[in-house]
């Protein structure tokens, strides 16, 4: 496994733009896998404490379910109100079937 990265899940339980929740080393974090790649963003909207990981994702954005903010799941960054400030978005790796995250560095 390569160093600073931990397994969050399976490539292959992954569907396309269907996030998926996991708690790596006590961050939760949201797995997405789009047709762009797979991205790892912190699950906590930065507007409300609302889980990402239950809004929806289209064009490599995803939703907060509570007020429609939506975050750039490559950069973390708000596209309009609420939200003003970016969420952490972490490296990712794939080995084999296996999502490699670092959540010890930030993008």
């Amino acid at each position: 496994m390569s160093a600073g990265y931990v397994r969050a899940c399976a490539l292959s339980v992954l569907q396309e733009d269907v996030p998926k929740k996991v708690e790596l080393n006590g961050v939760p974090v949201t797995i997405v896998r789009t047709d762009e790649g797979v991205f790892a963003i912190n699950d906590i909207c930065s507007h409300a404490n609302v889980s990402l990981s239950e809004g929806e994702v289209e064009d490599c954005m995803i939703e907060c379910w509570l007020h429609g903010s939506s975050f750039d799941l490559r950069t973390g960054k708000p596209s309009g109100l609420p939200a003003t400030r970016p969420v952490a978005v972490y490296p990712v790796k794939i080995e084999g079937d296996d999502v490699l995250v670092s959540v010890n560095q930030e993008n």
